[in-house]
């Protein structure tokens, strides 16, 4: 393996319509350029979070085509036409899925999926779900806001005073509690729900209250398992009866390799206060709300329902801050002694290793 003054660590510009993160920011740059690596960033890599080829060339960073390098890193995962520009042997960081692993393999490149970094304390500050989460749940509450006809806060006025709106977030991972505490910071009544008991704490620590059902589904690193058709039916009864008191329903509920749970059927939807929200950030994965139309904004019984797809995007410049940290956290891992090593040994290594290049 090559010394890390060798080790070439490539930049491309996304190429998925309404992508504009990037997988680097030129702070970041200038740090891996301390640590020793080469950094070449393609023209305009920047461009849709606003950051400038002239800002990463004043980080170090060269411009040129970052597909020769030893490693790539990107956010959105390749096309068929990216991975035939790939370098034998060669290392692929980002958001990768299952599609494209075996076009991976043909061309014979160790694909690292940020999405597969396990949820263990040593790997948290290389947790690209949780950053980009942190980004959804932030704007959720915002758009919880934006298409509410009521205010959010108490106001008190000559002409009397406005009651608070009440939102409920149904799902209290890392967009469930940012969800929970934006949403409070603007002056709503919040209570946040999961199957997941052990998170009652967190939610109470955002200052929101904690709506117990009685149904719990602890499952394995930090997700919920998948409650069973009898839990199901019971969940949606409770769910059911709840919903329709809260103003804004911000729902973030997913399983991992399974279609999002339906948490907001059309009944619930039907007797919702005419004007409330519901902002349902599965979208991508099916929608937890029944009526949900995935990238779509639509009106159903009066109540307005938000389905955005691949929301981080839309607040580029702090996402690909927050990622750009993520890929700098793996990227020293990777780098030992000054050399590139790809340990499987390694729980991280192992867990994010999509597909191995052949030896």
């Amino acid at each position: 393996m090559a010394d890390t003054q060798n080790i070439a660590v490539g930049v491309p510009r996304e190429s998925v319509p309404g992508e504009r993160r990037v997988a680097l920011v030129p702070k970041v740059v200038g740090r891996l350029r301390s640590a020793g690596l080469n950094i070449v960033v393609e023209p305009g890599a920047g461009g849709g979070a606003l950051m400038s080829d002239w800002l990463y060339e004043e980080a170090g960073a060269t411009l040129g085509d970052p597909w020769a390098c030893d490693v790539v890193v990107k956010v959105a995962a390749p096309t068929d036409e990216e991975i035939g520009r790939l370098k034998p042997g060669s290392v692929l960081i980002g958001f990768l899925g299952t599609d494209q692993a075996q076009a991976l393999a043909t061309a014979d490149v160790h694909g690292l999926a940020m999405e597969a970094i396990p949820r263990i304390s040593r790997a948290q500050s290389m947790d690209a779900l949780s950053s980009q989460s942190s980004v959804a749940g932030y704007l959720a509450a915002l758009l919880g806001a934006q298409h509410l006809t009521r205010f959010y806060p108490m106001l008190t006025t000559a002409a009397g005073t406005v009651p608070p709106a009440k939102t409920l977030v149904l799902g209290a991972g890392v967009a469930g509690l940012q969800a929970l505490a934006t949403a409070r910071r603007l002056g709503a009544q919040t209570t946040g729900y999961d199957v997941r008991p052990e998170v009652a704490e967190q939610v109470r620590s955002v200052g929101a209250k904690w709506l117990d059902l009685g149904i719990e589904a602890r499952g394995e690193g930090g997700y919920a398992r998948a409650l069973t058709d009898e839990e199901r039916a019971e969940q949606l009864k409770r769910l059911n009866e709840a919903v329709i008191g809260y103003d804004v329903v911000i729902t973030t509920a997913q399983v991992p390799g399974r279609r999002a749970p339906v948490l907001v059927t059309e009944d619930s939807v039907t007797a919702m206060r005419a004007g409330s929200v519901v902002v349902d950030l599965a979208g991508e994965s099916g929608g937890n709300c029944e009526l949900s139309v995935p990238g779509e904004v639509v009106v159903r019984h009066d109540v307005t329902i938000v389905a955005p797809l691949n929301l981080p995007a839309s607040m580029p410049e702090s996402a690909s801050e927050l990622y750009a940290r993520n890929v700098q956290a793996l990227l020293e891992l990777l780098v030992t002694d000054g050399r590139l090593n790809l340990d499987f040994d390694d729980e991280i290594v192992a867990s994010a290793c999509v597909t191995r290049k052949e030896s």
